[in-house]
Formats: C-alpha cells, structure tokens, sequence
C-alpha cells in the first residue's frame, strides 16, 4: 500500500520530480512521507507524518539538492505512523537509505541477530533492518550490488524496495517480491515507481519487475538480475498506450467522479477483447470439473454477478470465492481438475496472489483477469485476460466492477457457445444488448444524477441504510452498500431481499432507507414482495427500477428510473452506477474526501 518513487537525473534537482510522482502515487493511502538525496557524496534525509503538501511546506523537501533520489508514502503496517517510523530507513552510518513496501516477515529474527552484533535500532519499522542487513553484508563483501542480494536472500515475506548510498552514488538499486515494482526509461533519466501513473508524465517507455528480480539503474543505462543467483535479464521496454490526461482528474473535483462518468469509454473498450485470448479462457473453463471465481472486495462482488452470468448462460457451475477465505475454505480439496479464474483489478493483491499461489501448488488451472498488464497475475496464470478500463485513481472501485462484469459476461457468451446451451438467436440478441450497455451507462449518467443529488441530500441524515435484491441483483446491491460503506463510513447492510426475514429485517425502522435493486426479469414479483414486507415496517423505500414501472413506483418513496430493455442478467453493469453517485454525493454532503477514504488503499499489497 505504500508509494515508492525514485530517479536518477542527468541534470536538474531531483526532489521536485519525486514530490510530483509521490503525488500521483496517493490514491494507494498513506499516513506519512519522506524523500532521501544524494549530493557531494552525502545522503540528505526529509521526512515526517503528515500529507505530501503538509511535509514539504514544513521541510522545505523540494529544495532538497542532488539529481538521485528516492521518495516514499507510509501506511503504517509495523510501527504508528510517525517521524521515527516514515522511511527512508538508513543503516548506523546513514551511507544506506532504503523504501520499501510490503512486509518483511522475519523481521524480530533478524533485529535481534543485528542488535547482537552492535547494531542500533530507532523505528518499529519491519524496513529498518534491511538497510542494517545491507551494512552488515558490506563488511564481506565491498560491492553494493552483491551486498543487496545477499541481504535480500535472507529475507521472507514481501518487498518493494530502492536503494541509494553514498558508498556508490551514481545509482539506484531496486528490487521486488511480491509488491509491484515498475521502471520507466528516457532520455532525461531513469526511474522506478510502485505503479505506472508515477512516472508516466516523464515517460511511456517502462519495464515491470517481476518476482525476484533486482535492478541497477544509473544515468547511462539500467541492468536487471535474478536475485537468486545473478543471472543477467534481458527485457525490452513496454510502450504504455494511456496519456498522462486519462489518470488527471481534468474537470472533475474528484477521481471518482471522473471514473464514474468515464465508464461508457471503459466498457466499450472492455468489449474489445481479443477473441482468441477469450477463446483460450474458455476451453480451460469449459474443461474444468470445478470452478472458482476468485476476488477481493469489489472484484468478489463482480465474482458473485459472474457465478449468476455463468449458471444461466453456460449452465456452468462456479462458485464465488472471497479471496482471503480461499485456502481455508477450498484449499485440502482442489486439485488438477480444478480450474481458478482469479479477478484483480491491480493484478498484485496479496490474498489473491496467495490464493493463487495455493492453487497452483496443488496443480490446479489458473486463469487470470485484472486490468494491469505485466502483474504478478498476469505472469502466473495459465492464460489472462485484461479488463482495459484504463487507470482507475480513485480508492473506491468504480471502473473496475463494470468492466469485470462485462469482461465475464463475454466469457460466458463464449462458454454457452462453446457448450451448446443456447441458441444462435439467444446469443445474438444476448451479444447484441452487450453492445448496448455503454449507450445504457452514459443514458443513466445524463438522466439520473440530478435526481440522485436529491436524494443524497435528503437521507444525509440517515444514520444506516440496507440495501437489497433477488438473485443476481444481491450482486449489486452488495457492490452498492460497499461503495458507501467506503467512503461516507455510514453503517449499512446487503443481503439478498429473500433473508431479509432472517435478521436484517430486525433493524428496519421508521425513516430507514432500503435501497431495492428491481430490474425487470424472472425475480421481480418476489422482490416487490419483498419491498411490501420493509415498508410495513416504515422504512423509506429507494428503488432503482426500469422506467415507467408502475408497480415498484408506487410503492417506492423515491425512484430511479432506468432505461427499457435493460435484461436483468445484464442488470448490475447499469444499475450500479446509480448507487456510485449517490455514495459519492452522500460522502460530499459530509465534506469528506472520496478519493482518500481513512484506512484504506487502491492496492491492498500487504496481508
């Protein structure tokens, strides 16, 4: 979850570009900053808790000299959040600084190793020991390079890491496992950076590390190696195809904002898949004696409208899997003849990975979709595909939902042909709706978001909200109670309308808000049912339902009206993006940061 930026200048400070690219790295939450040159063969270190902007102004950081640097964001995982515990973490003499992201997990064993050879701690931090271990290792060996792979050696957990020292201040060494790590290569200079939108003001031209790898750069050129055992790597650059304008917030007041509106671009450009990748995905699916879709938060809630979209069109059975309950759960029972469709949109979070890593150990087939080319999910699974819905900034998942659900839907299309279980005109008239819904989203765009202002303005107040639906819509409204839980903190259940006689039922009030999800399709008599049973209990009933539906109109307190035709199997790409503005306008009424939600990431890359 943290940010980590470094850069090698041929000319001109290096302190500003790092502020820059540790701005464009905030999405990911952090709760403290700090940057660490080199000049005249010293390391200078500036560093505090607080926001990029609070720091800088307070230390002066974009005066900083030197044309090598590296920057950090924190989110505390070992140690409060405090000056102390901000990286860049330094060795006794502080000729080594270090960032680093994820988790050392060995961390106690090797402190007390170092403490008892003299070594002086000063954080709670996991991260301070590597810059000891790398002091350590220099008494062997006087090569920096070497000193860093031997240390990595001795390490067990996960790590993003970038190295400078005034014993070679020419370069920067950095390495991953695990947490991604990605290079970026021009004219100018050279860099390295947690994610993409870092580094792509100065350059489209990147290289992601993988698992294992360390990198040397210096202003001339950069060198990549297997940790362990020093082979040399030879990667061409990738050309990365989004401009700097399509991860900037342009108009908009907020990332999530602008995500939300971009959706009808997203998942148009989610419907261009390449057919034969799809193909692929689909004879493993199809071979499968068991599948699971795995995911985590928002990409478990697209898992959920998958396993509805797969059963009905493919009459394929898959089960939804949340990812951190994978190997508990299903982890002594599969094996060769099971077949995993892992969902991320980062293609680098933890539980998936671990999951993933799980199956794989036990010969299962793994398949990946994610929408981050060259991640670990990418370059494990047996065959992928990418969602292209382009750089999502903001913390709270909107992009991601609608284009893995259209990403999955297609899937299935294919299985059903594949497996014979429909028609050609079902699968035409089913291919031919999927075109619509981009045209779909940007109608609900236009017409609904003044109404939905209405009625944020009217329950901001509401102190718990439930929202409910029948079969797939459960999908939607569990995607939509997430969306405000995320960033308005305001309590609120999901469930499927059916159980909500088996308890949630017992905090309906009067004045509550229950959000019902009603597309037209085989559910609607039961959900309306459902709807009569809340009301007589005094709610206030929020129904998102196609238009003109007179029924659900008249029993609803406040309606959104969505397009005709939309099919209630296609349902939670349109019908969720009512819900994303109206926790977006709710969290705005509390005069909170929707793209900054407290205790939370965009990547969640530490366990």
């Amino acid at each position: 979850m943290c940010g980590i930026f470094g850069c090698i200048l041929k000319k001109g400070l290096v302190a500003p570009q790092i502020l820059d690219g540790l701005k464009r790295l905030e999405y990911r939450g952090y709760d403290s900053i700090g940057v660490a040159t080199l000049h005249s063969g010293i390391i200078e270190i500036r560093k505090d808790k607080g926001t990029i902007q609070e720091v800088t102004e307070k230390l002066k950081i974009n005066e900083m000299k030197g044309t090598i640097g590296i920057g950090h964001t924190r989110w505390a995982t070992h140690g409060a959040p405090n000056m102390i515990n901000a990286h860049p973490h330094t060795d006794t003499h502080g000729k080594i600084a270090v960032i680093h992201n994820g988790v050392i997990e060995n961390f106690l064993e090797l402190k007390q190793e170092l403490i008892e050879k003299g070594h002086i701690f000063l954080s709670k931090t996991d991260t301070e020991i590597i810059p000891h271990l790398i002091e350590e290792e220099l008494k062997q060996n006087k090569i920096l390079k070497l000193a860093i792979l031997n240390a990595l050696k001795r390490l067990i957990g996960s790590y993003a890491l970038a190295v400078i020292s005034s014993l070679e201040p020419d370069k920067i060494i950095c390495a991953r496992y695990e947490s991604p790590l990605v290079l970026g290569i021009s004219n100018d200079g050279l860099y390295c950076a947690s994610d993409v939108p870092a580094i792509r003001p100065y350059t489209n031209k990147v290289i992601y590390l993988r698992n294992g790898e360390l990198a040397t750069l210096k202003v001339d050129g950069y060198e990549i190696i297997k940790i362990s055992d020093s082979t040399v790597i030879h990667r061409d650059f990738e050309e990365i195809e989004w401009t700097l304008q399509e991860s900037e917030k342009q108009d908009y007041d907020h990332y999530m904002l602008k995500e939300i509106f971009e959706q009808p671009i997203s998942l148009k450009n989610g419907l261009w898949l390449q057919e034969q990748y799809v193909d692929l995905l689909t004879q493993f699916l199809d071979r499968g004696k068991e599948v699971l879709l795995l995911g985590a938060g928002t990409s478990n809630h697209a898992c959920i409208a998958g396993s509805y979209i797969f059963s009905k069109l493919a009459r394929l059975t898959a089960y939804p899997v949340i990812s951190s309950e994978f190997i508990e759960c299903y982890g002594s029972s599969i094996g060769i003849d099971s077949v995993i469709l892992a969902v991320s949109q980062s293609g680098e979070t933890y539980d998936t990975l671990k999951a993933v890593d799980h199956a794989r150990m036990r010969a299962a087939t793994v398949l990946g979709l994610t929408n981050t080319v060259g991640s670990t999910l990418t370059r494990v699974s047996r065959a992928y595909l990418i969602q292209q819905s382009g750089p999502e900034i903001g913390v709270a998942a909107t992009k991601t939902f609608t284009s893995q659900v259209i990403v999955l839907t297609q899937i299935a299309l294919k299985l059903a042909k594949l497996r014979g279980k429909l028609s050609q005109d079902e699968l035409d008239e089913y291919e031919k709706n999927l075109y619509n819904i981009p045209y779909w989203v940007e109608t609900v765009l236009n017409r609904t978001y003044l109404n939905i202002k209405s009625i944020a303005k009217k329950y901001k107040n509401s102190k718990l909200f439930l929202f409910l639906g029948r079969g797939i819509s459960s999908a939607t409204a569990m995607e939509g109670r997430l969306k405000l839980l995320e960033i308005t903190y305001i309590p609120c259940l999901a469930y499927p309308a059916g159980e909500s006689k088996h308890g949630p039922i017992s905090v309906v009030e009067e004045k509550v808000p229950c959000v019902f999800i009603c597309p037209k399709g085989s559910t609607r008599s039961e959900i309306i049912g459902s709807i009569m049973e809340i009301k007589a209990r005094g709610a206030r009933i929020i129904s998102i339902c196609e238009e003109g539906d007179s029924e659900i109109i008249q029993l609803s307190d406040d309606v959104v009206e969505m397009p005709k035709g939309i099919p209630d199997l296609l349902s939670p790409i349109p019908y969720i993006v009512p819900l994303q503005l109206l926790s977006y306008e709710l969290a705005l009424i509390k005069k909170l940061d929707p793209d900054k939600p407290r205790n939370l990431a965009k990547s969640v890359t530490v366990p």
